[in-house]
Order: C-alpha cells, then sequence, then structure tokens
C-alpha cells in the first residue's frame, strides 16, 4: 500500500529491487497469503513451497554462482520484507536455508560442497539445516556439547541440537562441534547413518514453519565433510550475522501488514455512528504505527546500503535487529487489540504475526544480548559474563 510507505523510502531504491519487491509481493500474496493461516493452525509448511521458492529466485538469492542470483544484499532484505509481510515462517525458510546453510557452505565449504548443494539448494530441491543451538547453548554457542573426534581418517560427531528450522526437511544439515582443533564445521547428509531428526511440537509460535531436534548419534563422515579453513565460533557467528540481517528487513513486512489490517478494518468498523479510524485515539494509534514502520524501513535501507557498500558492522546488524523486532512487535501487539476480538482470529493476521515476532525477538540473538553488544560497542567493556 504506497500511502503506508509515508517516507517514501521505497523510491530509494533502483528499478532492480523494486522489480524483485514487486515481484515477491505478487508471489507471496498470490500462492501463499491465501493458505498461510491453514498452515499456522495445522503447525506445518508444505514441502513444495521451497521449490516454489526456489523457482522464484530468492534462495540464497545474495550469494554469487551455483545458480545463486547475486543480488544486491538490499534486494535480498526488499525480498524478506515481503515474505515475512505474510508470515515470519516463510521468511525464516528463506534465512536459514539461503543465509545459514548456504551461507556457510559457500563462505566456509569446500568447492566439492558448493557444487554439489547449492545449485540443488537454490532451486529449493534440497533443503539445508543450521545446527548451532543446544538445549543448554543458547546464547553461548561456545559452550556447545556437541563433539567430532577423529577415527582414523573419519569423523565421528555424537550430540544434539535443538530448535533446529527446516530440521525434519533437510537433505543436508551444517553441524558445528567442538574438536580438538576448535570448534569446526561439518556438511552432514540428513541420510547418514546415526543421523535423526524429531520434530518439536506444541509451539504457540511460528507455527508455519518446521522446528526440530537433531540428534547425531555415532555419526561417521570422511575428512571431506568437514569446512576446512574456520576454527572457533567465527564461523557460525558470520552465518547468523548474515541471518540477523535479513530479520531486521523482514520484520519491517509483518509491522506493515498489521498496520494495513488495523487501517482497512478501523476504517470499515463503524461504533457510535461513525467508522473506528474516526476517533482520536485510534488515529493517535495509526500515527504512532506508522512512524514505527517507515523508521524501522530507513534503518532497514541504511543498513541494506551499508552492507551492499561492505561497511556494514555485526553491532550495527545487532542494533537494526533488536530495534526493529521492538517495533514489529509494539505495531503487531496494538493492532490486535484495535481489532478487537476479531482481532484473536485466524480470519486476520494481526495475532499471528504478534505470536511469530515472539519467537523472532527470541532467535538469532535475544534481546538482551544485542543490547549487550551495543553496550559493549559504547563503553568497551563486554558484560557477557
Amino acid at each position: 500500500m504506497k500511502t503506508l510507505d509515508f517516507l517514501a523510502a521505497d523510491d530509494q531504491l533502483s528499478e532492480e529491487e523494486r522489480a524483485i519487491g514487486r515481484t515477491v509481493r505478487d508471489y507471496a500474496h498470490s500462492e501463499l497469503a491465501p493458505r498461510v493461516s491453514e498452515w499456522f493452525e495445522q503447525g506445518t509448511i508444505p514441502s513444495d513451497v521451497a521449490r516454489g521458492l526456489g523457482k522464484l529466485g530468492v534462495l540464497g538469492m545474495h550469494l554469487d554462482g551455483y545458480g545463486c542470483a547475486g543480488t544486491s544484499a538490499t534486494a535480498y532484505g526488499v525480498a524478506c520484507r515481503e515474505l515475512e509481510a505474510v508470515d515470519s515462517g516463510l521468511r525464516s525458510l528463506v534465512s536459514v536455508q539461503g543465509s545459514l546453510a548456504m551461507f556457510a557452505i559457500h563462505r566456509w565449504g569446500t568447492e566439492e560442497h558448493r557444487t554439489e548443494w547449492l545449485p540443488r539448494m537454490a532451486a529449493g530441491e534440497a533443503i539445508g539445516c543450521f545446527g548451532l543451538t543446544e538445549s543448554d547453548a543458547g546464547s553461548d554457542p561456545g559452550s556447545m556439547r556437541t563433539t567430532a573426534r577423529r577415527d582414523g581418517g573419519d569423523w565421528v560427531i555424537n550430540g544434539a541440537k535443538m530448535w533446529i528450522t527446516n530440521g525434519t526437511l533437510a537433505d543436508v544439515a551444517v553441524i558445528w562441534a567442538q574438536t580438538d582443533e576448535g570448534i569446526r564445521g561439518f556438511a552432514v547428509p540428513t541420510s547418514t547413518p546415526g543421523f535423526s531428526a524429531h520434530e518439536i511440537g506444541r509451539k504457540l509460535s511460528l507455527r508455519a514453519s518446521i522446528t526440530a531436534e537433531l540428534v547425531l548419534d555415532n555419526v561417521r563422515l570422511p575428512e571431506s565433510a568437514a569446512f576446512p579453513d574456520i576454527r572457533g565460533l567465527k564461523g557460525p557467528l558470520t552465518c547468523l550475522n548474515e541471518a540477523r540481517y535479513g530479520i531486521l528487513w523482514g520484520v519491517v513486512g509483518a509491522a506493515r501488514s498489521c498496520l494495513e489490517e488495523s487501517l482497512a478494518y478501523t476504517l470499515e468498523r463503524e461504533q457510535f455512528g461513525k467508522p473506528l479510524a474516526g476517533f482520536q485515539l485510534t488515529q493517535r494509534k495509526l500515527a504512532d504505527m506508522t512512524i514505527a514502520v517507515n523508521n524501522a524501513a530507513l534503518v532497514a535501507l541504511h543498513l541494506g546500503r551499508l552492507k551492499d557498500a561492505d561497511a556494514l558492522t555485526p553491532v550495527q546488524v545487532s542494533y537494526g535487529k533488536l530495534a526493529n523486532v521492538r517495533a514489529a512487535l509494539d505495531v503487531a501487539r496494538t493492532a490486535r487489540g484495535m481489532l478487537g476480538a476479531a482481532g484473536i482470529t485466524l480470519d486476520h493476521s494481526v495475532m499471528r504475526h504478534m505470536n511469530n515476532l515472539e519467537t523472532v525477538a527470541t532467535y538469532e540473538g535475544t534481546e538482551e544480548m544485542h543490547s549487550l553488544s551495543i553496550g559493549h560497542a559504547l563503553t568497551g567493556i563486554p558484560a557477557f559474563r
């Protein structure tokens, strides 16, 4: 809705970036939006969604070569925005596929890994997942207990990973494990004996997304499965930074959708003889929501331009993730209230977005961790421990 781009932020996009945004928005609204409430209610997402997104060209779209589109980081952000405008689960699928699993293989894998996996992943014919988090190692990934030990010319991995998006759908899992050489990454085909994935149910948020526990029980891999040139947390953290960047764009779409729906609803719904939108308190809420959505859009655009200039820092990504998710949650909660009782149903999107954003606020770095990253940058004093 053009009028909600109050500061004309999209006018600052290139024609190619605007065209990508229109294409993704049209596809998301025609092919995904009509079905997403059903997926959310059922707690699932069909595997053919990935193939459709692959044909659309958004899987790993910001990577170069191997069937990837090689777009600008800003164009990738715009695509994330339009997908999350429908549901955070859709953007999460694209983030995990492209910015975690594919990026890890593209940046840290071998040429054999890249040629084996990336073309199929870009097409949506193979799904990836990213195994870093454990039940006792979330914000402190360095405390992970999953281990990989050498046995002759092989590696043997034991451990478990938790809260893994796409886990039961995945054909390849990027697994990070403790070794005698430090934390290392591995490209693990999920068909390998000893690997299993178990879907996590009873979720109240991000339900149009598959979340799993991964179990690795004496998973034996050849030396070639290991990422050769990276040791320590730098490897997984570079991947997380990519995913966080997509999030800070994506939540702008969720917030915009909530604003759109609350504006349309309050213009139509009448009480005391006039539309709800005619009351002062309603207009104040709409104004505050518009400011929040547009400010978040400007943050995303600015950080996108910094990333395209290779000048974006991890703490700036923390700023964007923290600020934009916080703004989107405020907008979603306000919109839910403006729709009254209707706002709690799946006939409308606002509570679905609100519930999803509760998860988005937690994953890829909690609010507390991003706050401490900014605090560290300001003071020079690390307060993580």
